[in-house]
């Protein structure tokens, strides 16, 4: 997973992102300006960089990243410098960053690439490692100013990303990179979370006819906890269940057939774990 995580993560790099000179934050943002501007292999000087922030990281933070980040950090320029070698420079869609008027290739590049950029965080991340680079920056900012760290990170990668404006004198490449931002933060969180299940607290008077449902037709147990009206002072039982999207479809169809006027609460829940779900065992 780890190493799969790291080639989407360079592939997306090569073809959709460093040509158009979008910087979407990270070492390897910035060191894409570099590359527009000096010439500079952005796979080195990522690699450059990388090195002595994880060796910071280590002094400031302690050895918290482990020998998986100390792997990604080789294997990001690796893949990078393989993709180069074999594909070139080029972007995917064409034109790049030398006609900045095209506005549906640059979106298209900017809303795949931060599918893929999000598709191999999410993949790195998910592995147990982590990519490094403006990540132990934005650890470092938080331990001393005492902010969240999603806080620091957002500080951190935007400062990045508006260095496209020093570089370029255009306002649409940031602009372009917070998309990459956005849209890879999305993806990124759907690889790590999962699809959402749904848990459902269910107050009914036809309760047995819910119960044997859930029981029989869904092949899903669920506890009965007992309650009391506020309003009435009766005592009722609420079954709380947890699905999937796609059974949470034909109970709510069942319930709205045998009883109209039952309560239902549905709440998205992004991580399951135990019997019928995720496995404790991955953690």
């Amino acid at each position: 997973m780890m190493v799969f995580g790291c080639f989407l993560f360079s592939l997306g790099a090569v073809i959709f992102v460093e040509p158009y000179g979008f910087a979407p934050g990270g070492t390897y943002g910035l060191s894409m300006v570099f590359h527009h501007l000096w010439g500079w292999r952005t796979e080195l000087t990522a690699l450059c960089m990388d090195i002595p922030l994880l060796i910071i990281g280590m002094l400031v933070l302690g050895a918290k990243f482990g020998i998986k980040t100390f792997i990604c950090t080789l294997l990001l320029p690796a893949f990078m410098f393989l993709i180069h070698t074999f594909y070139g420079y080029d972007s995917l869609l064409e034109p790049g960053i030398t006609d900045i008027t095209m506005f549906d290739q640059q979106m298209l590049a900017s809303l795949f690439g931060g599918v893929i950029y999000g598709a191999g965080l999410g993949i790195v991340y998910r592995s147990g490692a982590t990519t490094g680079g403006s990540d132990i920056i934005a650890m470092i900012v938080r331990k001393y100013i005492h902010m969240s760290m999603g806080t620091a990170v957002i500080i951190v990668d935007g400062l990045i990303t508006l260095s496209t404006v020093i570089a370029f004198h255009n306002w649409s490449l940031p602009m372009y990179s917070w998309v990459i931002i956005f849209v890879s933060a999305k993806v990124m969180d759907r690889i790590m979370e999962g699809s959402p299940s749904k848990t459902l607290m269910i107050i009914t008077c036809e309760i047995d006819q819910v119960k044997d449902f859930i029981l029989n037709n869904l092949s899903r147990g669920a506890p009965l906890i007992p309650a009391t009206g506020m309003y009435e002072g009766k005592e009722r039982d609420i079954i709380y269940v947890v699905l999937t999207r796609r059974e949470l479809i034909p109970l709510r169809k069942k319930i709205a057939e045998i009883d109209p006027r039952a309560f239902v609460n549905v709440i998205d829940s992004n991580e399951i774990l135990g019997e019928g779900f995720k496995s404790l065992k991955a953690f």
